[in-house]
């Protein structure tokens, strides 16, 4: 494994949130944690104590301090199982590995769409089943990123909301199944700013534009995500196992109350 010896200058001060030593001793794999969120989570992770491996196609722009880099395909069964069947340990995994391009569902076809589903879906039930001994000796712990788009209605990446909503009951019937062993809990997961957010919604303008829909008033920032991640794997999360926890800044003003001519 390539191990990685330099952070990204600049880290929000949402990356600083969980800076204790939670998951001291704990080995940690991220899936997909080379960007955005998920670099944001192995941060945190670094931070809390833990040994934290990422696993993604490709390795880092920018090297995570305090890391370790396997390059994984998680679409490959085979390569997934031997990843996990080779590491003497692990105690926590991260289904992070996710995310679709805007693609309206007539669009594009269905083959498009099911691999949609097989990265966000498919990719964490194989991962986890193969991760699935090590953590049951360890009695430790799944965290699921979900996504706010599993329940509620998601035009343009359809096929994704789809999946996270699999991702969600998936982790529900995990956590039954695994008990008293295994915690499973998902991380439902509302808009973030990562360093690709504007080509979701827009430059500077837009993102100001989006974050004034939240009634925090700003996007997660990576370390947010990170934070909440970190406490549902430490023992502080003990008792916590098939739940969903939102991470969304408070949710979505309803659009009728902009729309209706009463209390204004």
């Amino acid at each position: 494994m390539e191990r990685n010896g330099k952070e990204r200058e600049g880290a929000s001060g949402g990356e600083s949130a969980a800076g204790g030593r939670e998951l001291a001793g704990k080995v940690a794999v991220v899936t997909g944690g080379t960007r955005g969120v998920g670099a944001g989570i192995a941060r945190a992770f670094v931070r809390a104590g833990a040994r934290v491996l990422v696993c993604a196609r490709r390795p880092p722009e920018v090297p995570l301090q305090g890391t370790e880099f396997s390059p994984l395909d998680l679409r490959d069964p085979d390569a997934v199982h031997a990843f996990f069947g080779a590491l003497p340990r692990l105690d926590v995994l991260v289904n992070n590995a996710g995310g679709a391009p805007y693609r309206p569902l007539a669009d594009a076809s269905p083959e498009r769409h099911a691999r949609i589903i097989e990265l966000n879906l498919t990719a964490p039930l194989t991962a986890s089943v193969a991760a699935y001994e090590h953590l049951r000796r360890a009695r430790g712990a799944v965290v699921m990123i979900g996504s706010v788009s599993g329940s509620r209605p998601s035009p343009g990446s359809a096929a994704y909301g789809a999946a996270k909503a699999g991702l969600e009951s998936l982790a529900r019937s995990m956590a039954v199944e695994w008990a008293p062993e295994v915690r499973v809990n998902t991380l439902v997961v509302g808009m973030v700013r990562t360093e690709r957010a504007e080509l979701h919604y827009g430059g500077e303008a837009g993102l100001a534009a989006v974050a004034d829909t939240v009634p925090l008033g700003r996007l997660a920032e990576p370390g947010d995500v990170g934070a909440a991640a970190v406490f549902l794997a430490s023992d502080a999360a003990a008792y916590i196992s098939g739940a969903s926890l939102l991470l969304h800044g408070g949710g979505e003003r309803p659009a009728f109350l902009a729309a209706a001519t009463v209390n204004k």
